[in-house]
């Protein structure tokens, strides 16, 4: 029986059918499985989007073992890394780019550990002041996810990218990437030798003071943005680095997936203003 759609986390119809087609078959001797998959999903991007553990799970949804069992085992199987690969083609298709991306975006983000991280995973970044975890992103130009990876936070940002970097290059036909000052130095030659990879270094402009958008940069910015609206990724919480990951691609996946089923550029809300006299 189909579950009511009751949170704002759970999947459209539209979105629900470009989930569904890319999800493995199921594998019960001919036997229908006992809960819906969507159901499954959609608790799933519940735990991502609302930050919940997985014992606190909703009791419309399907047991949290059951849940986490589907979560486990659908990463073993790299089930995630093909929905986003699938999905971010189809969406660039749809904005009218080819397929594949032709240029990428690298950027790290700092993010605190909590008590469940463990301290052969986790490391302090003395110049963000964050004990906990660092998440490198390359996206392409649209901002759409190519490829993540969690390391300490106490490792280089130079160190760090030649892993996420090596991850672009046998996943995407992408060979360049532009970067911020911190991948600057022996990296550049790095990629250039061993990945054939142009990495182009852009930086602030001279006397800039504050914030600022600075082009090629804000693709992959807003992205990050957008990673921590979902409240599981505000801060690391999980055990293991490649279940961060896969949390990191799942909330990827939902924001796809809205973009895909709106099949139009989100609208900005006006501005609201006071009205006059108070």
């Amino acid at each position: 029986m189909a579950r009511e759609r009751r949170y704002p986390s759970d999947l459209t119809n539209r979105q629900w059918n470009l989930v569904e087609p890319l999800l493995p078959t199921a594998n019960t001797g001919g036997r229908p499985e006992k809960h819906p998959r969507r159901a499954i999903v959609d608790a799933i991007l519940y735990v991502v989007r609302t930050g919940c553990s997985w014992r606190q799970l909703p009791a419309d949804f399907p047991p949290w073992q059951t849940v986490y069992w589907y979560f486990t085992r659908w990463e073993q199987r790299k089930v995630t890394e093909v929905m986003l690969a699938a999905l971010r083609e189809q969406l660039r298709v749809q904005q009218g780019r080819n397929a594949q991306p032709s240029a990428g975006i690298i950027d790290s983000q700092a993010v605190k550990g909590a008590d469940t991280v463990g301290r052969d995973s986790r490391g302090y970044d003395a110049a963000k002041r964050i004990n906990g975890r660092k998440r490198f992103i390359v996206t392409d130009t649209l901002g759409l996810l190519i490829v993540v990876a969690v390391m300490a936070a106490n490792v280089q940002d130079r160190d760090g990218a030649k892993t996420t970097l090596l991850g672009m290059y046998l996943t995407v036909p992408v060979r360049f990437v532009f970067a911020d000052a911190g991948f600057a130095g022996r990296l550049v030659d790095w990629a250039a030798q061993i990945l054939r990879t142009t990495l182009h270094i852009v930086r602030k402009p001279d006397g800039q003071r504050g914030f600022a958008v600075i082009p090629r940069r804000w693709a992959v910015e807003r992205t990050l943005g957008w990673l921590t609206g979902h409240r599981r990724l505000a801060r690391d919480y999980e055990r293991d680095p490649a279940i961060s990951e896969a949390m990191i691609r799942w909330a990827a996946i939902n924001t796809i997936t809205r973009r895909l089923a709106r099949g139009r550029p989100a609208t900005r809300q006006p501005r609201w203003h006071w009205p006059a006299g108070n």
